[in-house]
C-alpha cells in the first residue's frame, strides 16, 4: 500500500473513530480528505478488515456491541438520513412512523416508511427494509420540521380518532416554539388537520 493511500486510511479511520458507534457514513462523508475513489478504496478496504460494517450499498457503519446481545444491527433511522444526505434530499416520516415518533401511537411500524422529493426505491437492512415514497411538493414542504410529522401523524390516525387527551398528549410533549412552528404551517395542512394543529398550540383548550 502506497504512502498516500495510507495516509488516506488513517484520516478516515480516525475521523470515523471520533464519532459515535452507530453512525452511518458514506465516501460523501470524507471528500475533503482525497479523490472519492481512494475514499471508496479506503472504506472498502476497512470493511474487509472488519474495522468498520458495510450496512448497505456505499453505506458503512461501527456496530454498535450490547453486553447481553452482542453486536448489534444498525439503527434504520441512521441509515435513512445516512442516504438522504448523501443524495440530497428531503425525508418526511411516513403517518406511522410518525404517529409512533410523537408518542402517539404504540404501533411499531413493520417497516420505516419515509415520504421524499427524491426517487422511490426500497433498501433492505439485514431483516429490516426502509421505504422511500415519492411525495409531492406539498407534502415535502414541512419536511424536516415538527409541522410535517404532526400532519402526517393526523392524517394517518384520522379526525374520528382524535379526542381531547390525544390532543392534550402532544400538547405536552411539544416545545412553545414547536407550537408555534404549527401555527406557521397551518396552510400546508388539510382543513380538519389545521384545526386540530390550532388546539395542540394553544396554551389551554377552550
Amino acid at each position: 500500500m502506497g504512502k498516500h493511500i495510507q495516509s488516506i486510511d488513517v484520516m478516515v479511520i480516525a475521523r470515523i473513530k471520533a464519532g459515535r458507534n452507530g453512525v452511518v457514513f458514506a465516501a460523501t462523508d470524507f471528500l475533503d480528505l482525497g479523490s472519492r475513489d481512494a475514499i471508496d478504496q479506503a472504506l472498502s478496504r476497512n470493511s474487509r478488515l472488519g474495522v468498520i460494517r458495510k450496512v448497505a450499498r456505499g453505506l458503512y457503519d461501527v456496530p454498535r456491541k450490547d453486553p447481553v446481545l452482542g453486536v448489534l444491527s444498525p439503527k434504520l433511522a441512521a441509515v435513512a438520513q445516512a442516504l438522504a444526505q448523501r443524495d440530497a434530499v428531503r425525508l418526511q416520516p411516513s403517518g406511522a412512523l410518525a404517529a409512533n415518533l410523537l408518542g402517539l401511537s404504540n404501533q411499531v411500524p413493520m417497516r420505516m416508511v419515509f415520504l421524499t422529493d427524491g426517487r422511490a426505491r426500497r433498501v433492505q437492512i439485514g431483516k429490516n427494509q426502509i421505504v422511500f415514497r415519492r411525495a409531492s411538493s406539498r407534502q415535502m414542504a414541512t419536511a424536516g420540521r415538527i409541522s410535517g410529522d404532526v400532519i402526517q401523524a393526523l392524517r394517518w390516525i384520522g379526525r374520528h380518532h382524535i379526542d381531547d387527551e390525544m390532543v392534550a398528549r402532544l400538547r405536552r410533549r411539544l416545545k412553545p416554539d414547536q407550537r408555534n412552528q404549527l401555527l406557521k404551517d397551518l396552510r400546508f395542512a388539510p382543513a380538519w388537520v389545521a384545526d386540530i394543529m390550532r388546539r395542540v398550540a394553544r396554551k389551554e383548550d377552550s
